[in-house]
C-alpha cells in the first residue's frame, strides 16, 4: 500500500487534502526556513518546500512526501510569519487598499520521481481602518500566517479580490497536487 505523508503541521493544508479525500500521515519536518534574501519569491518557496519534503522522504524513502512553503510579496518585500502583534499590525498596513502577490511553493518527493512546482495568486485589499486591523489582529488568527492574514477565516473581510489559485493562498494548491500525485503514479481513491 502506497502511503503518503504532509511535511507539513498546518491545520489549513491538512484541511485542503483533507476535502481531496486522500488517506495521508502527518509528519512535520523541523527545517530551517531563513532564506536569501537575492532569491526570486518563486525560488523562496521552492528551496523551502523541497527543503521540508527532504526532511521526511529521506526517513520514508517509499512513501510520497508533500513539503509546501507560502510567503506573501508587496513591493517585492517577502512578508513571512509576524513575530508578534505589532509585526502583524505592520504588514496589514503595508497590504491596506494594496494589491500582493501569494507565493506557494510544493515538492513532491516519491519512489517513481519528483514533481516541484509554485502558484502565485494576486491579492487585493480594502482599506483597511486601524481599527479593523486592530480588531483582526487582537483576534490571534495572524500570528501564524505568512503576511498575517489567512482568506479563509476572518481575514476574508480584508480582501477585495484575488486573481489565480484561492487554495494556494490558503496553504496548497488542491487541484495541481492531486494532479501531480496521479501522475508520479500514486493511486487516488
Amino acid at each position: 500500500m502506497q502511503n503518503l505523508i504532509l511535511a507539513s503541521s498546518s491545520p489549513r493544508r491538512k484541511e485542503l487534502l483533507e476535502n481531496l479525500r486522500l488517506s495521508f500521515t502527518i509528519s512535520s519536518s523541523e527545517v530551517d526556513e531563513s532564506f536569501d534574501p537575492a532569491l526570486s519569491p518563486e525560488d523562496i518557496v521552492m528551496d523551502l518546500a523541497e527543503r521540508k519534503a527532504q526532511v521526511i522522504f529521506k526517513e520514508n524513502p517509499s512513501s510520497f512526501v508533500i513539503g509546501s512553503d507560502t510567503i506573501v510579496v508587496a513591493d517585492g518585500q517577502v512578508l513571512g510569519k509576524p513575530i508578534d502583534e505589532k509585526d502583524a499590525i505592520g504588514m496589514l498596513k503595508v497590504l491596506s487598499g494594496r494589491k500582493h502577490e501569494v507565493y506557494t511553493g510544493v515538492s513532491i518527493l516519491s519512489p517513481n520521481g519528483t514533481a516541484r512546482f509554485y502558484e502565485r495568486t494576486e491579492v487585493w485589499f480594502w482599506e483597511l481602518t486601524d481599527e479593523e486591523i486592530k480588531s483582526y489582529v487582537q483576534s490571534g488568527e495572524p500570528l501564524d500566517k505568512a503576511g498575517a492574514y489567512g482568506i479563509q477565516q476572518l481575514g476574508s473581510m480584508l480582501v477585495k479580490k484575488i486573481n489565480g489559485d484561492y487554495f494556494a493562498v490558503v496553504g496548497l494548491p488542491s487541484a495541481r497536487t492531486y494532479r501531480e500525485l496521479k501522475r508520479l503514479g500514486y493511486q487516488l481513491s
